[in-house]
């Protein structure tokens, strides 16, 4: 059983908010690198693939674009939804992974090694696949790569995409485990309204009492300089009399 009280909720115009806060997807790496991915592989049927009678064209493109757009509909829905975002955040690693090994595949059936463990190459390649997320400095290579290269490209994007998703998916995990979905966010925004309100009024009241305590002060202050003026008054009079006789 989730304790609503230890939800953590966004506040919008001073209220609790039922919507989580916005991720801008455009901005995390793993979807940058989904991106170029994605133009890569377009670029890689164009160029070593059969462009008719070969469904591994289709697949690769679907696949590739699957992973990025089910990225950009899983934080894109996530603001209401918990459960949707982890399932297409899911689909996304699991379109990820059928594209590696569609390039892998390619590269085992056309006589091509996957670069990995202490290979030059393959520490060239890790290094720039690291250090560049945006699409600008891959396309140059996109009509100039090898096969070779641009396969083993596209093995260390999806590696390192695969690795961003599962880590992002297991954080997401646990914390639909203690904060909940809509339906408990729902309960803890109600709650969390009512307690501002009661705490609002308490807050009046403790606020109103202090302001009758000072007109209480005041107005006994008033009467007392009232009360001094009268005797005042009072004794000019005697003295007055007490000269005339």
């Amino acid at each position: 059983m989730i304790d609503s009280r230890n939800i953590k909720l966004e506040y919008r115009n001073g209220r609790p908010s039922v919507l989580r806060k916005a991720t801008v997807w455009q901005e995390l790496n793993f979807y940058k690198r989904s991106e170029i991915l994605y133009q890569l592989t377009v670029a890689f049927c164009r160029r070593f693939l059969p462009k008719y009678g070969d469904r591994t064209v289709d697949q690769m493109v679907q696949a590739a674009r699957s992973t990025k757009q089910n990225i950009v509909e899983g934080y894109s829905d996530g603001q209401t939804s918990f459960e949707t975002e982890l399932k297409l955040l899911g689909v996304a690693r699991g379109s990820n992974q059928e594209l590696l090994a569609d390039y892998r595949d390619y590269l085992a059936a056309n006589g091509l090694s996957e670069w990995k463990g202490v290979n030059p190459r393959f520490e060239a390649l890790h290094r720039f696949c690291r250090e560049n997320t945006d699409l600008v400095a891959f396309q140059p290579y996109f009509s100039k790569w090898t096969a070779d290269e641009m396969a083993n490209c596209a093995v260390c994007l999806s590696h390192m995409i695969d690795k961003a998703l599962a880590t992002t998916i297991e954080k997401k995990d646990e914390e639909f485990v203690t904060q909940g979905g809509i339906r408990e966010r729902m309960t803890a925004a109600r709650l969390g309204y009512r307690t501002d309100q009661r705490e609002r009024i308490a807050a009046l009241e403790r606020e109103n009492a202090a302001l009758k305590a000072r007109i209480a002060e005041f107005e006994a202050v008033i009467a007392g300089n009232s009360g001094d003026s009268g005797k005042a008054g009072n004794s000019g009079k005697t003295g007055n009399s007490g000269r005339g006789a």
